[in-house]
């Protein structure tokens, strides 16, 4: 068997809040925004370039989900991102006041600084070793 994980979903309180941090932050592509109802959309983000898999930015519908919103792992990092040049992104972020949580230290598997999104997730950015 060969599986491919092509989608996570990220529980969000409002679409368009996602879509524009995503995309003018972070710099993601919007590669669908469809209308399923009065009160949901199916919403894909991805980082720029990438082939890897996409963000379904599912806006939370009950109080249980909403819980949920920022602390999908329990308040461990949730999403880990490779990128060409650390300094640049980490320079990017603050520029936009976006909250770094560790800055940029250096490990055996690359240089790393965390970010909180919008709402709340831990995201690990990390540049590989050359």
């Amino acid at each position: 068997m060969v599986y491919d994980l092509f989608q996570i979903a990220l529980v969000v309180d409002d679409y368009d809040k996602a879509i524009k941090f995503y995309t003018e932050v972070l710099h993601f592509d919007l590669l669908e925004d469809t209308v399923l109802s009065p009160v949901k959309r199916w919403v894909r983000v991805r980082p720029k370039g990438s082939n890897g898999a996409s963000l379904l930015l599912a806006k939370a519908k009950n109080e249980q989900e909403a819980q949920a919103i920022g602390n999908q792992t329990g308040g461990r990092v949730f999403l880990f991102m490779h990128t060409d040049d650390l300094v640049r992104d980490f320079l990017h972020l603050k520029s936009h006041h976006v909250e770094i949580v560790r800055p940029i230290s250096e490990h055996e598997y690359g240089k790393v600084f965390v970010f909180r999104d919008i709402f709340g997730n831990l995201w690990d950015v990390i540049q590989p070793p050359n």
